[in-house]
């Protein structure tokens, strides 16, 4: 990926993440934003050329169809043994031909190249395209969160 694809599709990224935040964990939308472009900053402190992340543009002929972001053990993942996906999106147009499920067995295959032993994720409990997805190419829940709206009037 190229700096100025990663500039392009930098800013939907963190509204989109900043929205999913105000949405599941209860943020303000001004805490969501402030706490989106922060891990943006933290997890890509030199952009496209952040050592130890792979930016991945998935094509389909000359056609950009969505895109990856992994970090490698040791460079900002979780642990030190699991490379992390940060994001996968396929553009909505693109949505429904299994360019998501492409997009994470070829990561597989560059991580299996670098030796990297396994590959995390979090995905939000209530995207269940996702999920299948995920369990349809043998991703095991490995933590889960809950959370419960307190009605403070209650």
């Amino acid at each position: 990926m190229t700096e100025q694809e990663l500039d392009r599709l930098r800013g939907p990224l963190e509204r989109e993440y900043a929205e999913d935040l105000v949405a599941h964990r209860g943020l303000t939308p001004e805490a969501a934003r402030e706490r989106s472009a922060s891990q943006m900053r933290e997890l890509l402190p030199a952009g496209a050329a952040t050592e130890g992340v792979l930016l991945r543009m998935a094509r389909v002929d000359d056609a950009e169809v969505g895109w990856i972001w992994v970090t490698l053990p040791g460079a900002g993942a979780p642990d030190t043994l699991r490379a992390w996906i940060h994001n996968i999106e396929v553009h909505p147009e693109h949505r429904g031909r299994g360019h998501a499920r492409r997009m994470i067995q070829l990561m597989e295959a560059e991580l299996a190249r670098l030796g990297v032993p396994e590959l995390g994720l979090n995905v939000f409990g209530t995207n269940t395209v996702a999920i299948g997805l995920y369990r349809s190419l043998d991703f095991e829940v490995t933590s889960q969160q809950m959370a419960k709206r307190i009605d403070p009037a209650g």
